[in-house]
């Protein structure tokens, strides 16, 4: 057998333990695939690049999130809509111009999380732009 079919056959068994999963209906034990859901997971982290997604988040777990930013061109403050999310303390130290933010899944529904900030800085005697970066991200709650 070659060296490459062994690994490719050591990896299956760790590439399937991360697949999604959830408990049978009859309490049994047993996991199986999740067929076609989402992935709810019980803690997710954003950045700036996840702007446009969907996440979906289990009831009770957390959602934090870092936007690096400059002290030119800095994010303004997190927001959040819907009743699906409550703001906790997210322990982190806000560097100038960027924007820390933590929040618990606390009832099943829908948040949204946004934020902005100046495409171009504003120096003063230097060309400037008026363009603004949004930032969404659409949180969906499941309960387990």
């Amino acid at each position: 057998m070659r060296r490459t079919t062994l690994l490719a056959l050591a990896a299956t068994p760790l590439l399937l333990a991360g697949c999604g999963t959830h408990t049978g209906p009859t309490g049994s034990g047993k996991v199986s695939p999740v067929p076609g859901g989402p992935v709810c997971r019980d803690e997710v982290r954003l950045t700036a690049a996840d702007s446009g997604r969907t996440v979906c988040v289990a009831k009770g777990g957390e959602v934090r999130l870092s936007l690096g930013g400059a002290k030119d061109r800095p994010w303004k403050p997190v927001t959040v809509t819907g009743g699906a999310l409550e703001a906790i303390n997210s322990g982190l130290v806000v560097r100038p111009g960027g924007a820390e933010a933590a929040y618990r899944a606390s009832a099943p529904g829908t948040g949204k999380l946004t934020s902005s900030r100046p495409m171009c800085a504003a120096d003063p005697g230097q060309m400037s732009c008026k363009g603004i970066q949004e930032w969404t991200v659409t949180v969906t709650v499941k309960s387990g």
